[in-house]
């Protein structure tokens, strides 16, 4: 997780609902940091996948993947705490 408290939890860009996507809440995804630790992670575990990370509300979208377990280890492994988002 992020230590640093300078960052504010504002994207200008926003999480798209793609249904083909994994999406995940990262409730500790604070600032455009933690956006970027997490993307890297993944891209890197996951070569060819695509992510999309919006601080503002705490979504992560992932294409090019459906192994949501991969995801959320790898989520893990960068020290998040990932979690499936309630439907609503």
């Amino acid at each position: 997780m992020c230590g640093c408290s300078t960052h504010q939890a504002q994207s200008s860009a926003t999480t798209e609902r793609d249904p083909t996507a994994v999406i995940l809440k990262v409730e500790d995804m604070t600032c455009g940091h933690c956006a970027s630790a997490i993307t890297e992670a993944v891209e890197a575990g996951l070569p060819g996948a695509r992510v999309q990370g919006d601080p503002a509300t705490k979504l992560v979208s992932i294409r090019g993947t459906r192994d949501l377990a991969k995801v959320e280890a790898l989520i893990t492994g960068a020290g998040y705490t990932p979690s499936v988002p309630a439907l609503g």
